[in-house]
């Protein structure tokens, strides 16, 4: 392997919090020379938020090394909606959208974007998006997250909602973040590697670790954050590495 990418909450944080021996294993792949890009569906704080955030945990960070869903989703809007009013739901700042027209759902919106879920998620609004879109809104995912770990618990995240969005609606999400490609081929892009040359590790088994290996990455899957064994145990497709938490993964490469 010529390169790491991995996820963020779950693999390196829950809450916020580093898990233990996480930043020595991130600092360990430093030293032996491998690069390394975060790739994260975050989106309830923004790409500078997130960088400080992981800082103040102890990770050692550069901000071209963080691949937020947020900053792809506005460099996509930006490219295939220009003038597009834009209606956003995502429970956090909207910084990182810059140059989009930013819209609420009552004003006719021409996309419906899906970002983070949290409390504006519910019933009424989530009528209203499925009526915009009905009636021949786009429709755009930020990423296909279905749900994220907490210190109190699973908590269901936007990429289901978009989901259910499209069921109600028969029109499909384009999602931006992971499981989508794009995260992933701009990470290795930027580390000048090809796939097979690349490691991704996450604990999401769907959109962290098996859509990796559909692009040709090895997929390593950790057993934190919303890890689940009843899910790997029942899943057609499995991850190409298991390992206890990140803090194995600089063994699994032979970093010393």
């Amino acid at each position: 392997m010529r390169g790491v990418l991995l996820d963020v909450d779950g693999v390196l944080v829950v809450s916020w919090k580093a898990l233990p021996g996480a930043p020595d294993a991130l600092h360990r792949l430093r030293g032996a020379g491998l690069p390394i890009r975060l790739l994260t569906n975050t989106t309830s704080k923004t790409r500078a938020e997130v960088a400080g955030a992981l800082r103040a945990c102890g990770f050692e960070l550069d901000d071209q090394e963080l691949l937020t869903a947020s900053v792809a989703t506005s460099a996509y809007l930006g490219e295939h909606y220009t003038r597009a009013r834009c209606a956003v739901l995502n429970e956090g700042p909207l910084d990182d959208l810059e140059g989009v027209e930013l819209v609420d759902l009552s004003d006719s919106p021409e996309v419906v974007v899906i970002g983070s879920a949290g409390p504006m998620f519910d019933w009424q609004t989530m009528n209203l998006a499925a009526r915009t879109v009905a009636n021949g809104a786009e429709l755009v995912a930020m990423h296909g997250t279905a749900a994220w770990q907490t210190r109190d618990g699973l908590c269901i995240d936007g990429g289901a909602y978009a989901t259910a969005l499209e069921h109600a609606t028969g029109v499909t999400a384009t999602t931006i973040g992971k499981p989508a490609r794009g995260m992933f081929d701009a990470a290795v892009a930027g580390l000048g590697i090809d796939p097979a040359e690349a490691v991704m590790v996450g604990d999401d088994l769907a959109s962290d670790v098996l859509a990796a290996q559909h692009l040709g990455l090895t997929g390593v899957l950790v057993r934190t954050g919303k890890f689940r064994q009843a899910l790997l145990d029942r899943s057609a497709e499995q991850p190409d590495v298991v390992i206890d938490a990140v803090t194995e993964l600089p063994a699994f490469l032979e970093v010393v």
